[in-house]
């Protein structure tokens, strides 16, 4: 009998959300230690997946055995010498409506082995097997595990955990890109998804990658998406990726050939998680060399994984042929204006907020657009920023991803590396100003780049009264105005409104919309007095008003010809 662990997934209670899991370890440790992940690779937070587990039981042969709790996600069983095998039982809670976890009802079951399968110490090296029970008849199982006899296998214990399992009565097509097997999986779709539109608009995807990068690090390869009335996310494996979309966003006999917005967001979502399978589960930051699931795992470079990689996934759009130039820079200014529009990208450098993602990133709250920056957006201008200085140094972006994966044959990477390609393709300037972008907090160049690429910067629209007053808001003609955030130096935060306020009345006169405000003013005067509820008392307070200004930047090519513009995006 193989040494490696037996994992015997049972499909427990779907009305209760309950998997049970039995694990055999043929050949267990005197002391044989297991422990549950507290994270999984490619979310930065401790989620504590032990606290959905329950009923840890262990035998030996036909004898019971005790198990000692070691921490809050870590067990110790004493084994006795040449009593035979191992056997533990134990019970998993899954109704988590993500990509991260698990879930089980009576339409579906999906899970990352992060959330269901301890691993026993000393046995990582093993192949690990896969056994599923319990499935009802007509769902199928999706999943890029190796199939073996009687289920799967993963060679140790880091490639199980990298393959998440879609059961279920999903709908699922394939296509071949440069001659590689791809699946998309579909559960919770509409009547009226028209997946052979998502099948050929995704495989210009995949081919569009695959040429960009060579090759295919994969033999092949799935994509398994849960639609939901409101939901938009994915998790990137080495073969596979788990994704969670609106069902609006779904394309449908109905989709124009030009692709709607809702769509676009959703192309650009199986893009970004497509891009991961070479850029953070191949080349990958030297921290994550090895993983220590039961703690953070610390790394400056998510500005170049997560930032670069959403730099892109809306560029491959427009290589794919699935948006023109115009669309693409509309999707540009649109991760411009989300940038400007937090003042945290002036206090925490991009490399700072990679490495606390961990407790800020991912644990946002009201105060958090005032002290963090958003190392997918914000590290998405500076790859545009850095392609571009490139291309006036007649080199660009691709060159430096071809020598990255080239010089560490698709490994570990460090800043070091980064920034010594960066020297070599556009010199010691350009290399410096990357660490000035990353590790500092002054304003990217992105208009001077953008109008010497041929491409113009405008002003657009006017602020909101909530943008003039530097507020976040949640508003309904039924619940009224209630404050989200405050954002530093804004007038609201000077009048000092603050979040959780209940914004009632202005001027002596009922408010319902933060937008009726300028009309309670008299003429020449911008003082607004604001009464709001706070923790069940009524306060009262003099905010001024500021002028509205341009609300928002547009991006639009130049009507003169540019070369460098049509190097980088064909137009």
């Amino acid at each position: 009998m193989a040494s490696g662990p037996h994992y015997r997934i049972e499909l427990a209670d779907r009305s209760a959300h309950r998997y049970h899991v039995t694990l055999t370890l043929p050949q267990p440790a005197a002391d044989q230690q297991f422990s549950l992940p507290v994270w999984i690779p490619g979310s930065y937070l401790v989620r504590e997946f032990a606290k959905h587990l329950s009923g840890l039981t262990a035998r030996q042969g036909h004898r019971v055995v005790e198990v000692a709790q070691l921490d809050k996600a870590s067990w110790q069983v004493s084994c006795a010498p040449d009593a035979g095998a191992l056997t533990l039982s134990y019970d998993v809670y899954a109704f988590d409506a993500s990509v991260r976890t698990a879930w089980l009802d009576d339409e579906r079951a999906f899970f990352n082995p992060s959330s269901l399968c301890l691993r026993a110490h000393g046995f990582e090296g093993e192949a690990h097997h896969v056994e599923l029970a319990g499935v009802p008849g007509g769902w199928h199982v999706a999943t890029e595990m190796p199939p073996q006899e009687a289920g799967w296998q993963a060679a140790d214990y880091d490639e199980l955990l990298d393959h998440p399992f879609e059961v279920g009565p999903h709908w699922q097509g394939e296509f071949e890109a440069a001659g590689i097997r791809h699946r998309i999986v579909v559960a919770g779709a509409w009547p009226s998804f028209d997946g052979q539109r998502l099948l050929h608009d995704v495989k210009r995807i995949c081919e569009t990658q695959i040429a960009f990068w060579g090759a295919a690090p994969f033999k092949q390869y799935t994509f398994m998406l849960w639609a939901v009335e409101d939901g938009h996310g994915g998790l990137e494996h080495r073969a596979s990726t788990a994704l969670i979309c609106a069902r609006r966003e779904l394309p449908t006999a109905t989709e124009p050939s030009t692709p709607g917005e809702g769509y676009v967001r959703l192309l650009g979502l199986f893009s970004h998680e497509y891009f991961h399978a070479w850029n953070v589960k191949r080349l990958r930051p030297a921290e994550f060399a090895r993983f220590d699931y039961q703690r953070e795992n610390y790394t400056e470079l998510l500005w170049f994984f997560e930032g670069f990689t959403s730099y892109y996934d809306e560029l491959m759009l427009l290589r794919a042929g699935l948006v023109d130039a115009p669309r693409y820079l509309k999707l540009l200014a649109a991760s411009v204006n989300g940038v400007l529009a937090s003042p945290g990208r002036r206090v925490q450098p991009l490399a700072q907020a990679s490495f606390e993602a961990w407790t800020k990133y991912y644990r946002p709250d009201e105060n958090s657009p005032n002290t963090t920056s958003n190392y997918y957006a914000q590290g998405a201008l500076v790859a545009l920023c850095l392609d571009l200085s490139l291309r006036e140094q007649g080199a660009s972006l691709d060159q430096l991803m071809s020598r990255l994966w080239q010089d560490t044959a698709g490994g570990p990477v460090s800043e070091a590396d980064i920034l010594s390609a960066v020297r070599a393709l556009g010199g010691e300037r350009v290399a410096a100003a990357l660490h000035r972008w990353v590790h500092g907090t002054d304003e990217l160049p992105i208009r001077e780049l953008l109008t010497t690429a041929g491409v113009d910067w405008r002003d657009e629209g006017r602020q909101t009264v909530a943008q003039r007053l530097g507020l976040r808001v949640r508003e309904s003609a039924l619940t009224g105005i209630t404050v989200s955030h405050v954002l530093a130096g804004g007038a609201a935060q000077a009048g000092g409104c603050q979040a959780r306020d209940e914004i009632l009345a202005a001027n002596g006169w009922r408010l319902r919309r933060l937008d009726d405000l300028p009309a309670l003013l008299p003429a020449g005067c911008t003082t607004l007095r604001l009464l709001a509820s706070r923790d069940q008392r009524m306060v009262e307070l003099s905010v001024d008003l500021p002028a509205a200004q341009a609300a928002a930047v547009a991006l639009a090519l130049a009507d003169a010809v540019s070369p460098a513009r049509q190097r980088w995006l064909g137009a």
